[in-house]
């Protein structure tokens, strides 16, 4: 062990850069440390310990249908040993460039069991390791869980509910994303909702209801393609929830983010102005659209029709839970009427390697892009999404692109009663239905998934009853893992990363 020293990820880049290294700008900082190592550039850091190709090689054993010893099984020091490096190497490019937001983001997890299991995905994967093989692959939204549904803008910049978080999309057995919706209603509905037991195996029932029902209904009608849930066709509890989430765009740019003059970013803790980058951020955003293909409508241009126009940029802190401490930034866009009333807001997010990579039963669909994994996702799972989704490289990073809406918004958890719980965990389970249906439209699925699901199910009560046994279990095992991070927390476990010397 040492402290997380050493050349950031940007030096590193430049190194890579200085030496023409292929692929530099997909890798992480331990992959181009490795990478100049080989390439012989001098003296690099100890490389950080890693067991990506351990779990691959586990995976596929399991998938293989092996007799091997799961993570899930560990108890005691070798369950806190394995809690503490698995958290170590997910998050060593945030340890390693010791940004205040790194310390944030563990003072989160630590402080609640929720934001825990949010930020802990590949701990929670790699006790999945090769798992359901034999079960129909989707392409998986990868982090399901009652605060991954939500309010954003389709293509026609229209209000619509479905899932919103594609950052671990990946191709899996369609169960890992019930798997790991049903944990995350479990512990939600305890922590946020403070329900007891009984009640939360109610809720976990009725997702795992709601996907049955649709994917049968789905296999029945071949409707995905068709279907799309507004304020005209949800659900009352989703009504209302539209309802809350408008907002006049004048109103919200002028309250939340512009300064008076209504010509840049208003600096406050959450947002800090980095105007000097305009004209760079101009060059990326004009990119953005030619490489992505994306058709700017009229909303987007400026009042002489020239094109999007960047009026300002700044650096977004302190947004997300797992994706807390990646590189976040706000691009303000002139608006049509050029006096920041109707001006838009790209936001262009870092973005990672799924927590999914190399956990998966091999189902031939490896996915090794990151921006690019993101957007195909969005693609796939939303027909008609928002026309700014993207993917574009700078700075040696990946970074997906997204708008930012006036109405883009989710549910308030802690507001909801014990049959609004019912009702929203029925209803997410319907929307991840749908979009798992998608997988053979949009998606690379060559056969007809929604009756392989179906057929996959089986007898209903059973399915459903083993859903609930695995998200008793998994919420139980995420409880023992936070109050044993919780102890290395406190005692600086996350200040340093696993090294290894020879």
């Amino acid at each position: 062990m040492t402290d997380a020293t050493g050349p950031t990820l940007k030096a590193l880049y430049e190194q890579a850069k200085q030496r023409d290294i292929a692929g530099r700008s997909s890798m992480s900082r331990a992959e181009l440390a490795a990478a100049l190592k080989r390439d012989g550039a001098g003296t690099v850091e100890p490389g950080v310990g890693a067991r990506f190709e351990t779990f691959r090689r586990l995976a596929n054993a399991v998938a293989d249908g092996g007799f091997v010893l799961r993570p899930r099984a560990l108890t005691g020091i070798d369950r806190r040993l394995h809690v503490r490096q698995t958290l170590r190497e997910d998050h060593q490019t945030r340890i390693a460039d010791g940004t205040e937001e790194t310390a944030l983001k563990f003072d989160q997890l630590s402080n609640s069991l929720f934001s825990f299991f949010r930020g802990t995905a590949l701990l929670f994967y790699r006790d999945m390791a090769g798992d359901d093989a034999w079960m129909p692959t989707v392409l998986a939204l990868g982090d399901v869980h009652p605060e991954n549904f939500g309010i954003m803008p389709n293509v026609d910049n229209v209000p619509i509910f479905s899932v919103n978080d594609f950052d671990e999309a990946y191709y899996a057995p369609f169960t890992w994303d019930l798997k790991r919706g049903a944990t995350g209603f479990m512990i939600a509905a305890g922590t946020e909702g403070e329900l007891k037991h009984k009640h939360r195996v109610k809720i976990v029932r009725r997702f795992i209801d709601g996907y049955i029902d649709a994917m049968q209904r789905l296999a029945r009608e071949a409707t995905e393609q068709d279907e799309e849930m507004r304020v005209d066709n949800a659900p009352k509890l989703i009504r209302k929830l539209f309802k809350s989430a408008h907002e006049k765009r004048s109103k919200w740019l002028r309250d939340d983010y512009l300064d008076e003059t209504g010509r840049r970013f208003r600096s406050s803790d959450k947002l800090v102005p980095i105007s000097s980058r305009r004209d760079e951020f101009q060059q990326i955003t004009d990119r953005l659209v030619t490489d992505n293909h994306i058709e700017v409508p009229p909303r987007a241009r400026t009042s002489d029709g020239t094109g999007m126009r960047v009026k300002d940029v700044a650096i977004r802190r302190g947004q997300g839970t797992a994706s807390l401490g990646l590189d976040r930034y706000y691009v303000l866009i002139e608006g049509p009427k050029g006096d920041g009333t109707a001006d838009l807001i790209i936001e262009y997010k870092q973005a990672r390697r799924s927590a999914l990579t190399g956990l998966v039963p091999p189902n031939g669909h490896e996915m090794n892009t990151r921006a690019e994994r993101i957007t195909h996702a969005q693609a796939v799972h939303l027909v008609r999404g928002d026309r700014f989704y993207g993917h574009v490289e700078f700075d040696g990073r990946s970074y997906l692109s997204r708008e930012r809406a006036p109405f883009r918004d989710s549910i308030d958890l802690e507001d909801l009663s014990k049959s609004d719980w019912k009702a929203y965990a029925r209803i997410c389970g319907q929307v991840l239905a749908g979009v798992h249906a998608l997988s053979d439209e949009a998606g690379r699925v060559d056969y007809d998934i929604e009756p392989a699901i179906v057929e996959a199910i089986g007898p209903k009560a059973l399915f459903t009853e083993d859903m609930v046994m695995f998200a008793e279990e998994a919420a139980e095992r995420v409880r023992r893992d936070h109050e044993m991070f919780q102890e290395d927390h406190a005692r600086g476990a996350f200040t340093q990363l696993d090294r290894v010397y020879r």
